[in-house]
């Protein structure tokens, strides 16, 4: 299918289906003898697997990855390396009242538009489920940015209306809504858990920071490196908008407060700010990258919507079965794996450009 390859050197391509037998991805460009085993991989794929918490989809997969190719004792041999998560616990019937019903919020209208099919259990390869190559990938993309000791967070900024205060980046990992500000994560959980209750679901907003990422990555024209991001981060199916920096409240600001005046101790350049959020003309100037994305609320809702059938007649929907009231905890890996995968080609594409 085109579009579903991404990246140029360290290049991906992502297949499956939610309900079919098994997701994976294939990837490209990944160097010889990268220490690399299915214990690598899988730390992310238990973070963004169904079946965490309540706020979650009980949906229970185990989504244990096999590497099938590309890597012999232990080590990557340069080859692509073939990752594949089989799928164990579909409930297909649970769509088979959606046949003939387009889903409002979803894909169902636009991709039989396209292509004149489609796979109406669970949306085929515009489910979420996709993203779990994605994360299997950004695994791989994770070993090479070690090498650099570049670190990827992400965490939970907001849900609804409740906004975090604080940061503390050693307690995303101990709420289930992954949120760096545990007082506000307790209130984000209720509200989840009140969507859930009503039949509805909430979104929010997902931050992520770049630390130790070298001044250089991107170009300066079409390929910058905010293009880029926003190009991996906008392909994932909940992400409605992306802004880097102060974002769009660079617009309420003069030019002389939003500039990042330059300063040094005699050895190193930095900036005395960091509105810009890492990246000046597309390339990454050695402060941290700091970035949002805006995440819509679940699409997949058991309140009544009105819809229509694919022969136009009007008619009333309800989508039950297993489903998620907030997309946010479960995307915060996914984000980090679509930033760590285009991070490690522009690295490699750095590295040919400059050796």
């Amino acid at each position: 299918m085109p579009g579903s390859t991404f990246g140029r050197l360290f290049k991906l391509t992502t297949f499956g289906e939610s309900h079919g037998p098994a997701l994976g991805v294939v990837i490209d460009g990944v160097p010889p003898l990268l220490d690399l085993c299915e214990d690598d991989i899988q730390h992310d794929l238990d973070r963004r697997r169904p079946g965490q918490s309540s706020l979650t989809t009980p949906r229970n997969e185990a989504d244990k990855v096999e590497i099938l190719s590309g890597v012999f004792e232990g080590k990557t041999t340069g080859a692509p390396i073939a990752l594949l998560v089989r799928n164990t616990n579909q409930h297909s019937k649970d769509y088979s009242t959606l046949k003939d019903l387009f889903r409002p919020g979803h894909a169902d209208y636009t991709f039989l538009q396209k292509y004149g099919i489609r796979d109406y259990r669970g949306g085929g390869r515009s489910s979420g489920r996709e993203t779990t190559a994605r994360v299997a990938a950004g695994a791989v993309a994770k070993k090479i940015l070690d090498l650099l000791s570049i670190r990827i967070i992400g965490y939970t900024k907001s849900v609804g209306s409740i906004e975090s205060h604080t940061v503390d980046f050693s307690v995303i990992e101990q709420n289930p809504v992954r949120c760096a500000d545990m007082e506000a994560a307790k209130k984000m959980a209720d509200l989840i858990e009140q969507m859930k209750t009503e039949g509805d679901s909430v979104g929010g907003v997902v931050e992520a920071v770049i630390q130790g990422c070298p001044t250089g990555l991107g170009d300066p024209v079409f390929d910058k490196l905010d293009a880029m991001l926003s190009h991996g981060l906008m392909s994932i199916g909940t992400i409605k908008g992306i802004e880097f920096g102060l974002g769009f409240d660079a617009t309420k600001l003069k030019g002389s407060q939003n500039n990042d005046s330059f300063i040094t101790d005699g050895t190193q350049i930095h900036t005395r700010t960091n509105h810009a959020g890492g990246i000046l003309g597309g390339i990454s100037n050695g402060e941290e990258i700091v970035l949002r994305v805006a995440v819509k609320p679940a699409s997949s809702i058991s309140k009544s919507q009105e819809t229509v059938t694919k022969d136009k007649e009007s008619t009333q929907i309800e989508v039950h079965g297993r489903h998620d009231p907030c997309i946010c905890p479960r995307v915060v890996p996914v984000v980090e794996a679509m930033i760590a995968i285009v991070l490690a080609d522009c690295v490699l594409i750095q590295r040919a450009i400059k050796l």
